[in-house]
């Protein structure tokens, strides 16, 4: 036999040159066999599925840094990157968001309204009220695992479907991503290369938390800045899997951090609503009377703040 325990034709083999007492035949032998077995071509170089390998090389290997750390790693450099480029520690320092503009509904990528304005107001991390019409006269509020919607008739609560839609956007938004998925060791991060996100070249990154969730962001190769974020989930009834993405363009700085003025969001590919920015504040005072759904409060009178 050789070194892959085939016979080779037109030899006779001794039966006991392979007991378990080796005879002094078989302890010359020995020697022979190892280095026939050192020189027989990928007689190390393959796995268990016979996929070629590098060979063990004891001062190099133990010097190697692990493919997967190394992955993590370049992962991590990059979210760090693009962290500074949004402003660094005025980005991670942000308590709370002021946002102003229009907002577009669609369906299948068609508009269905000619736009609503808005008025967002977010304090960091899980509450948020959304003033909508003209006369800011419907408002979504958002505490917590809470959801209200208030009219003129007062505050009732968001039926429980769209609440759960809110819910999930929130916890895979880039904001919690970049300030809590990216900070919690438990957290997978994997850097999975170069890619092509909203017509820019980018870098690619994946997190998986504990829960086997998953979101994958893309930043930017030049300005380090997100273009892209998607996530899938698995809808509970018909067990169908869902894409959703966002798409954050036209940057501006405001008060040393960069605000995305333009977020396109897509459902399955289709574009499914998009928010125009006109005005971004960061920072300032809020009246707590705006996240107390009983409060009465009115954005309309004066001291809103």
């Amino acid at each position: 036999m050789d070194c892959r325990g085939r016979e080779i034709p037109g030899k006779r083999y001794n039966s006991d040159l392979f007991a378990t007492t080796p005879s002094i035949g078989m302890r010359r032998l020995l020697p022979i066999l190892v280095l026939v077995c050192l020189a027989c071509p990928g007689s190390w170089g393959q796995d268990q599925n016979g996929s070629a390998k590098a060979p063990a090389d004891g001062a190099n290997s133990q010097a190697q840094i692990p493919v997967d750390q190394e992955n993590s790693r370049k992962a991590r450099a990059i979210i760090d990157q693009a962290i500074e480029a949004l402003g660094g520690q005025n980005y991670l320092n942000i308590r709370n968001r002021e946002q102003q503009g229009r907002t577009y509904s669609m369906h299948h990528g068609q508009q269905t309204s000619n736009g609503v304005l808005f008025w967002s107001f977010s304090e960091f991390p899980d509450k948020e009220r959304v003033e909508l019409t003209k006369e800011r006269d419907v408002a979504e509020l958002y505490i917590g695992s809470k959801g209200y919607e208030i009219t003129y008739k007062g505050a009732h609560p968001i039926e429980e479907k769209d609440l759960t839609d809110y819910m999930r956007r929130r916890r895979y938004s880039l904001d919690i991503v970049l300030r809590s998925w990216a900070n919690d060791p438990s957290v997978v991060l994997l850097y999975e290369g170069a890619a092509t996100a909203a017509q820019h070249p980018a870098q690619q990154v994946t997190l998986i938390n504990a829960k086997d969730e998953s979101v994958t962001l893309y930043f930017d190769t030049d300005t380090h800045l997100p273009v892209k974020k998607s996530f899938t989930w698995r809808d509970p009834i018909d067990r169908q899997k869902n894409l959703e993405e966002e798409v954050y363009e036209n940057y501006r700085q405001v008060s040393g951090v960069m605000a995305p003025y333009n977020v396109t969001r897509f459902f399955n590919g289709d574009m499914a609503g998009e928010r125009f920015m006109f005005n971004v504040t960061i920072n300032q005072s809020l009246n707590p009377a705006m996240f107390d759904p009983n409060s009465g409060y009115d954005p309309n009178k004066t001291g809103k703040r």
